[in-house]
């Protein structure tokens, strides 16, 4: 094996907590490795979802991650909740004065990349990391493979584990790869995208007897849709009439603006916090340390969170031998995932029909919605909560 590489810091994921940490160390002066196993294109081709709070879209843009999330991105201004037949509108500008913006992940990964190519950032494409040695040591090292299959070591100050769910830095960090508080939902998401007008200017969340629907968007002519299923159903097993006529009967009162279904998939919902978050001089940020239902819109959110927490404890550790903010990071960053978590479960509670539910859970549920829209306290938490809590590390 070739002798090591050496580095500040060795950067396990080139999704948007790595690029973006990647990115926040090198305004520092701090510079990184990152890899990750993916090629560059299948990074930048898988479609994800894509609301953004408003502190995520000022940290991208005052650091010059990404312009085109605030100039091409849709601002939303509330979404409806919709139930019993009848749409409530959660005003967040009137409310709170703040917004989110639609705009999709991999557009937004496309932004960092650039950035961080722009910027010389060293950015490799298909190594895969094995494993992590020396976690305790000054100087952990990242055992990977690259596209050849060539092994060679990278050696650093501090190793961050952004490498995604199914994380390698995982078991270094918690002991073991599934290491972690988890909770599996009995449902999921039927997900379309298909060739049409927007159905809504805002997203539409929808509380049916019928189960869950959201009518969301991607542009002014492709949308996203989902509804409440089993986990376990077929996405082949619908004709594009009955998808349709599933959605359409979830959203009454509203009128579906109909068109090709070009993509069709099944997504589950489960709920992980990593035990712990890091060990040594290793780790976890994003979806290696958490994971929530897509809900609450907070998934790459709580990444960029986690990335600004991190990002100003390696600045105090490497730059001025400073322990505290590392020592602290764990604590730090898991107050702010502990009530996204919550926020989640509760829209998520708050809109699904549970496969068990009774008619007393269901008259139950219709109460505490009402209870939400009809409280000016209760829509204020709602927006608050759904436009993201100030990043108050900035």
């Amino acid at each position: 094996m070739p002798a090591p590489t050496r580095t500040r810091v060795a950067i396990i994921g080139a999704g948007p907590a790595g690029l973006l940490l990647s990115h926040l160390l090198a305004d520092a002066g701090i510079e990184s490795i990152v890899i990750d196993s993916r090629t560059r294109e299948e990074i930048e081709s898988t479609i994800r979802a894509g609301i953004l709070e408003q502190g995520t879209v000022e940290l991208l843009e005052q650091t010059g991650a990404s312009t085109r999330a605030r100039a091409e991105g849709h601002r939303h201004e509330g979404i409806e909740l919709r139930f019993a037949g009848e749409g409530h509108r959660i005003d967040f500008a009137g409310l709170i004065g703040r917004a989110v913006w639609l705009y999709p992940q991999h557009e937004a990964l496309k932004d960092l990349i650039a950035a961080r190519l722009a910027d010389g950032q060293d950015l490799r494409f298909g190594v895969t990391a094995k494993s992590i040695e020396d976690a305790d040591a000054e100087r952990p090292r990242v055992v990977a493979v690259d596209a050849e299959g060539g092994r060679f070591e990278i050696e650093a100050d501090f190793v961050v584990g952004a490498d995604g769910s199914r994380s390698i830095a995982r078991a270094t960090v918690t002991g073991s790869r599934s290491g972690g508080y988890f909770r599996e939902y009995p449902f999921a998401w039927f997900g379309i995208l298909c060739e049409a007008p927007p159905s809504a200017a805002e997203l539409i969340y929808s509380n049916s007897p019928d189960g869950f629907a959201l009518i969301s968007q991607r542009s002014e002519t492709v949308q996203r849709m989902y509804f409440q299923c089993d986990p376990d159903a077929d996405a082949a097993a619908y004709s594009e009439e009955e998808l349709w006529g599933e959605l359409q009967k979830r959203v009454p009162g509203t009128t579906l603006r109909e068109g090709p279904i070009f993509q069709r998939d099944i997504l589950r919902f489960r709920s992980f916090v990593a035990h712990r978050l890091r060990n040594g001089r290793v780790a976890l940020i994003g979806d290696a340390a958490h994971t929530v239902p897509p809900t609450g819109a907070k998934g790459m959110n709580l990444a960029v969170a986690d990335v600004v927490i991190l990002a100003k404890a390696l600045g105090a550790l490497l730059t001025e031998n400073d322990t505290r903010l590392i020592e602290a990071f764990p604590e730090t960053a898991l107050q702010r995932i502990w009530k996204a978590q919550q926020f989640s479960w509760w829209m998520t509670s708050l809109l699904h029909v549970a496969p068990d539910a009774t008619d007393f859970d269901r008259l139950r549920q219709l109460g505490e919605l009402r209870t939400v829209v009809e409280s000016e306290a209760g829509r204020t938490y709602l927006a608050e909560a759904y436009t993201g809590w100030p990043l108050a590390e900035l």
